[in-house]
């Protein structure tokens, strides 16, 4: 982006995208709705604030020679916005040099560029009912400053108010749409649902994740007091969800429990870039109940764990979930050799049916074996790959179309808290929508990581791995569990 410059007295005022690449991307994208999530202290609203001017700038004359555009700058609440984002505002454009700010009506007129008249409406919509003051608004674009606390019915109505301005009789906008900024939302709010669990195509939406506060990558230091010591002091005694949001910039969960898996990291372990190897086993994870899934995975060459897909089911039977999954696995991974692993009560009868769960997949062709039952290496199966890296790269990689793993590594897999006083959690995950696919996950991940954390004793026994008798003295190398 170029200098912002007023030719009157010189003034500058220029957002350095140096150390920001995703602010850059940003400002290059073209696309009708971005939003850019990012940690505290990473630039984005500046970012957001010089983006505004610069698409004024970047309008086209009208009829009389002078490029007018009108912006609606949105926040929460009026406290907020007259506290935080009219003065970030008024810090790189001052009125004094830059044009107009009526305190009355909260409307600012830049009029300092020759031939330019950028318009800014500041508007506080914090509940649904505030739709009715959007109404009459026609705009050219809108800014949503900390988007996440801004309901979503909001947002929606905010797309059918811009690219009215200038009128099209006039020449229409060059350019109109919608830009977010916010830190990360839980994965159950609708900007999350929006961003992440809707196929867009790039010219409607686009999606930029800054990189994490305190990793190598942590964008906008050099404006940072201290640096990176910015994020880390920040961090000190803070709650492990607090770092991920606010200083990780990761997705968060609002949960009442603890994660179970508080080394995952959404912004290192998921990646929509991983696909199925044709040269090596897929292998299919089964958890049973009414509420069947099965989890699709592959281990590479170099012991990396690539969780490729998800399948999760609501008042199932066994029967009907498995012709589901050889159905998908059919049309989405045909030709691959499957090594199916399952929860070793599906060895057991129901009570209602002669048939176990394996002898209903054996009936189908799906030759299954038992995963480990002990709940500790199950989740320290799952631990190894994640805690660990492979030639450079994360040891485990989940794709973002898993998405109820992925809510569940984010925090919705969780020991729930006990109505005690004090921090006390159940010492088992708790049993929800989230638990069965995660089951589903930790059984071939038994298999395939478990031998590596278990000590087999005593010696001179010959015992089934998956009996009772195994459990009891299987031991976590690195645990002593």
């Amino acid at each position: 982006m170029s200098d912002v410059q007023t030719p009157s007295n010189g003034h500058v005022t220029k957002f350095s995208y140096k150390g920001v690449p995703t602010l850059r991307r940003f400002a290059d994208s073209s696309a009708f709705f971005r939003v850019v999530i990012g940690p505290f202290g990473s630039g984005k609203s500046s970012a957001s604030i010089v983006e505004l001017v610069a698409k004024g700038l970047a309008q086209k004359p009208g009829p009389d020679g002078v490029a007018r555009t009108r912006w609606l700058v949105i926040r929460n609440t009026y406290r907020q916005l007259s506290d935080s984002t009219i003065k970030s505002f008024m810090q790189w454009f001052p009125p004094s040099v830059f044009g107009n700010f009526k305190f009355s009506t909260n409307t600012y007129v830049i009029t300092a560029f020759e031939n330019v008249e950028i318009e800014i409406q500041f508007r506080a919509l914090d509940k649904p009912s505030d739709v009715g003051n959007l109404l009459s608004v026609e705009a050219t674009g809108a800014w949503i400053n900390e988007g996440r606390e801004i309901p979503w019915a909001i947002v929606e109505a905010i797309q059918g108010r811009v690219g009215r301005y200038p009128a099209q009789k006039d020449g229409g906008p060059t350019w109109y749409g919608i830009w977010m900024d916010s830190n990360p939302s839980d994965t159950d709010s609708k900007l999350y649902k929006y961003a992440c669990e809707t196929e867009h195509d790039k010219k409607n939406f686009e999606l930029f994740m800054q990189p994490d506060g305190l990793g190598p990558d942590a964008e906008n230091l050099k404006n940072l007091p201290g640096g990176q010591g910015y994020y880390t002091r920040m961090a000190i005694g803070k709650d492990p969800e607090w770092v991920k949001v606010y200083c990780r910039g990761e997705w968060g969960y609002v949960q009442d429990g603890r994660p179970v898996f508080p080394e995952y990291y959404d912004s290192t372990h998921c990646s929509d870039k991983i696909k199925p190897l044709s040269y090596a086993p897929m292998y299919r994870g089964w958890d049973w109940g009414l509420t069947p899934s099965c989890v699709f995975l592959q281990v590479t060459p170099t012991g990396q764990l690539l969780v490729l897909d998800e399948l999760v089911s609501e008042s199932m039977s066994v029967d009907v979930f498995a012709d589901e999954v050889i159905s998908h696995s059919s049309i989405n991974y045909d030709k691959f050799e499957f090594i199916d692993v399952g929860d070793p009560a599906g060895t057991q009868r129901a009570q209602t049916d002669a048939k176990t769960c394996f002898q209903i997949l054996e009936a189908k062709g799906i030759e299954i074996q038992p995963g480990l039952q002990s709940s500790t290496i199950r989740l320290e199966s799952v631990r190894k790959p994640l805690t660990t890296l492979k030639m450079g790269k994360p040891g485990f990689q989940l794709h973002p179309r898993c998405k109820m793993l992925r809510k569940g590594f984010m925090g919705g897999y969780q020991f729930r808290r006990l109505q005690t006083s004090g921090e006390r959690f159940t010492t088992s995950p708790d049993k929800n929508t989230y638990s069965h696919p995660h089951d589903a996950l930790q059984y071939p991940c038994t298999l395939i990581f478990g031998g590596g954390l278990t000590t087999y004793t005593p010696k001179g026994t010959d015992r089934d791995r998956s009996s009772e008798d195994f459990q009891e003295f299987a031991r976590n190398d690195v645990t002593g569990y």
